[in-house]
């Protein structure tokens, strides 16, 4: 039973993640012939405000670059 965990700054739409799922998914079903139902994939959301790189959360980030 392949677990497929991402963790993920949030801002995305449940429809980009359903997307993500599926991909995950699909691409573990081709790449080790798991069963479509004995895939799991969890998706973890972090706030941009603790979710950093280089000392600089991403909201920082957002902030400095305008978007």
């Amino acid at each position: 039973m392949p677990i497929i965990e991402v963790t993920l700054a949030e801002g995305r739409t449940p429809a980009q993640l359903r997307e993500l799922i599926h991909q995950l998914t699909e691409a573990a079903h081709r790449a080790i012939d798991a069963p479509l139902p004995s895939i799991r994939v969890i998706l973890r959301e972090t706030p941009a405000t603790h979710f950093a790189a280089g000392d600089v959360t991403l909201a920082e980030r957002r902030q400095e670059t305008g978007g």
